[in-house]
C-alpha cells in the first residue's frame, strides 16, 4: 500500500480544521491549474468543507470569474501580491465559503523577468469577516516542483491561519 503523500496529508489536517470549525473553503489557482483543489478533494467526504475551485490562468478569467480590477492587472501584474489578495477577495465573493486561498505565480521554465523570475509565487489568504493576508515566495525547482511547493504552500498557509489566528478548536 502506498504511504499518504505530504500534500494528501496536509489536505486531512486541513480538511479536519475545517469540518472542526463547522467552516468551509473556496480556491482561486492560476499557476497550479487546479492541484491544489485536486488536492483538497483527494479527501474522502471534502463536500463537507470544500465548496469549489476557479481556475484562473489568463487575466482575462481573473477579472471575468472573480471580479480583479483591469487596473490591479495592470498596474502590478498579475504575479503580485495586489492580484492574488483581489483573487482570494473575489472568489469569496462568489462562493458561500468561509475562507478563501490564491495561488498566482511564475511556475516556469519560460515567464520570468528580472523583477519576477522563474519560481515567484504569491499567496493570499482571505475570510469572510473581511481580513485578507498575502505574501510571495521564491520557490526554486522545475515546473512541477514550482507548482508543489506552491500547493503546499498555500496548505500550510491556511492550516497556520486557522490555528494561530483563530484558535483551532
Amino acid at each position: 500500500m502506498e504511504s499518504m503523500s505530504e500534500l494528501e496529508k496536509l489536505a486531512e489536517r486541513l480538511g479536519a480544521a475545517l469540518l472542526s470549525r463547522g467552516e468551509s473553503l473556496v480556491v482561486a489557482e492560476s499557476c497550479t491549474g487546479g492541484w491544489l483543489a485536486q488536492s483538497v478533494t483527494s479527501v474522502a467526504g471534502s463536500s463537507a468543507w470544500f465548496d469549489r475551485g476557479f481556475v484562473t490562468y489568463s487575466n482575462a478569467a481573473k477579472m471575468d470569474m472573480l471580479g480583479v480590477p483591469e487596473l490591479t492587472l495592470e498596474r502590478h501584474g498579475a504575479v503580485s501580491e495586489a492580484t492574488a489578495r483581489a483573487m482570494a477577495q473575489g472568489a469569496l465573493r462568489h462562493s458561500p465559503a468561509d475562507w478563501s486561498v490564491a495561488i498566482t505565480g511564475v511556475a516556469g521554465p519560460g515567464g520570468g523577468s528580472p523583477a519576477k523570475p522563474v519560481g515567484t509565487v504569491c499567496f493570499a489568504w482571505a475570510w469572510k469577516e473581511g481580513g485578507c493576508e498575502a505574501q510571495t515566495c521564491h520557490f526554486t525547482g522545475d515546473r512541477r516542483t514550482v507548482r508543489e511547493q506552491s500547493v503546499e504552500h498555500a496548505m500550510k498557509g491556511l492550516l497556520e491561519r486557522l490555528s494561530t489566528s483563530f484558535g483551532l478548536a
